[in-house]
């Protein structure tokens, strides 16, 4: 009965070693399998040139904002206070 019961003990003891090598395998494969699959890493964009500077508003061009200002105000769109601040960054700016 000893030896049967070396044997049993020697062959779960291979088992659990042979188990965990191959779990071990199977999870480094899986990683270079992943490593494999992932996209390459994008470019870097190239430098974006600044826009240039946007020519400042003609009167006409501020007087055609005012107006329409002054229509969102007379619908209730804007109140008094938002439509005099608005009017100052046309004016002002």
């Amino acid at each position: 009965m000893p030896g049967l019961l070396r044997g049993v003990a020697r062959t779960a003891v291979v088992a659990g070693t042979a188990t965990a090598v191959s779990n071990r395998v199977s999870r480094r494969q899986a990683g270079r399998w992943a490593e494999q699959e992932a996209p390459a890493p994008a470019p870097a964009p190239a430098p974006v040139a600044p826009a240039p500077a946007a020519a400042a508003p003609t009167m006409d061009d501020k007087i055609s904002q005012l107006q329409r200002l002054g229509q969102l105000r007379d619908q209730g769109v804007l109140t008094e206070a938002e439509f005099a601040a608005q009017k100052q960054n046309i004016l002002g700016g």
